[in-house]
């Protein structure tokens, strides 16, 4: 149970990631939403927070529709 950094997902992208948060207030948006997501995801996958299954992958899909989006605007 680790947690999905997005800079870790996307190494290759590591500094753009980090141009774009400071530049593009959507990204910076998006980001701290995913960011936040998967922070709540850790924390029920850790059993820091129960959480019951449907919750819990309503947020991974969240997650997924997340990364989707930032990957697009990194790939622009």
């Amino acid at each position: 149970m680790e947690k999905h950094n997005l800079a870790q997902e996307f190494p290759q992208y590591k500094e753009k990631i980090h141009d774009l948060k400071m530049q593009n207030a959507h990204f910076k948006k998006l980001f701290d939403d995913y960011d936040k997501t998967d922070n709540h995801i850790h924390r029920i996958e850790s059993g820091a927070e129960v959480a019951i299954d449907e919750h819990l992958n309503e947020l991974r899909t969240h997650r997924v529709f997340l990364k989707d989006q930032l990957y697009n605007l990194l790939q622009q």
